[in-house]
């Protein structure tokens, strides 16, 4: 029950983060949630929804896995996985703030996965 809540909260996080990069990017809100300049933010913009939708995946992927329930084990580990990598990575080259938001709740909800909670 808890890996199943804290799965769901993975994926609601990268929900955001699709909505952020692919339809608010340009806007205040999604300058200010990333740091960019308007300019900045125009230039990019077609990078950014590439971006998101490779989250979209990560998104696919959770909602797939909570889906099938306990059968699903496999398929959140695997995409638990890939956000706590790409979590990590951010952090070490973008934003120490995606430490926070994107690898610690996967690293949370994975620990729940396996420790079968």
């Amino acid at each position: 029950m808890i890996a199943a809540f804290l799965t769901g909260l993975v994926a609601l996080i990268h929900v955001y983060i699709v909505i952020l990069e692919m339809v608010l990017w340009t806007t205040p809100r999604g300058r200010a949630a990333f740091g960019l300049t308007e300019e900045f933010a125009r230039q990019t913009k077609v990078l950014a929804a590439n971006q998101g939708l490779y989250n979209a995946f990560l998104v696919a992927g959770l909602a797939w896995g909570l889906w099938l329930g306990a059968a699903g084990f496999a398929i959140k580990l695997f995409f638990l996985g890939c956000v706590l990598v790409a979590g990590l990575f951010g952090a070490a080259t973008a934003s120490r703030k995606i430490l926070y938001v994107q690898a610690l709740p996967a690293a949370l909800a994975l620990a729940a996965l396996v420790a079968g909670y």
